[in-house]
């Protein structure tokens, strides 16, 4: 881990995105603690910043937004900015946050993030030693089928095309991946060092559980819905044998939301 900052510290920083993330029913308790700030802007727009390092900038009523640490939030591409003005338009009486993980999104990626960019593509990293398309069911066949036929294409693509070789296991215990395979992860993921690169690569590995999936959408294997779909393989199973609940259905959507977002964001930096 990084010398520069406190492992413990940078975890902190990341969880903060996290916040009302996976429970939107304790989102909605503490919304109603906490009164909403007005809407106090007319207008949402994109500005060019030549010759910063993050060339494009959200302005409200022509100021530029800054983030909770108050640095300028800039962006690498204007698709990138134009992602969060549009949160900001859709905001109509009220300026709910729970309402724009984009910005959120952006935020973490400049007040944390960028602060150590090392310690998050190391909490990646570690993920890819555990992932989830490496445990496997040994029954029922219904479940080994959809397994294999959802997560073997990502793993063969991992093989033959960068070198990833991971050992699969049947059930739960852990198994170690051989360093080979991980240091090939490792260099795969060296590809997105940018703090915003990495923000929606941390996401989408923490909300699939594997950085797998994650690095298969950034290097465009997959699209985003297919794999937020190989990620609920075993979920999905569950729910079609025995059914689900409503609670569970509003935190799976509240996760789908936050991981489409880190997904178009993947995309907007990338253009």
């Amino acid at each position: 881990m990084s010398a520069t900052k406190d492992p413990a510290n940078m975890r902190d920083i990341l969880n903060q995105f996290d916040e009302g993330r996976s429970d939107p029913v304790r989102a909605s308790q503490q919304a109603m603690r906490t009164p909403l700030p007005k809407r106090f802007y007319k207008q949402a727009s994109v500005t060019e910043r030549p010759g910063e390092d993050y060339p494009a900038a959200v302005e409200l009523d022509g100021k530029p937004v800054r983030t909770p640490a108050r640095n300028v939030l800039g962006f690498p591409t204007r698709a990138a900015a134009q992602l969060v003005a549009d949160e900001f338009e859709a905001q109509e009486i009220e300026i709910d946050p729970a309402k724009m993980p984009v910005t959120r999104l952006s935020n973490t990626a400049i007040d944390g993030v960028s602060a150590d960019k090392q310690a998050v593509y190391e909490d990646i990293l570690r993920f890819a030693s555990s992932d989830l398309l490496c445990y496997r069911a040994g029954s029922p066949a219904g479940l080994v089928e959809r397994q294999n036929e959802a997560w073997d294409p990502y793993v063969d693509w991992l093989r033959d095309d960068l070198g990833v070789n991971l050992v699969l296991a049947e059930g739960v215990m852990h198994v170690e991946q051989p360093r080979e395979a991980v240091a090939a992860f490792g260099a795969a993921l060296r590809q997105f060092h940018a703090a915003y690169e990495l923000t929606c690569l941390h996401i989408c590995t923490t909300l699939t559980g594997s950085a797998a999936l994650a690095l298969a959408l950034a290097k465009g294997f997959a699209e985003a819905k297919a794999v937020w779909q190989a990620a609920h393989i075993d979920e999905d199973w569950n729910i079609s044998q025995w059914g689900g609940d409503a609670e569970a259905v509003a935190r799976r959507a509240v996760r789908e939301k936050e991981f489409m977002a880190a997904a178009a964001m993947l995309a907007a930096v990338q253009v």
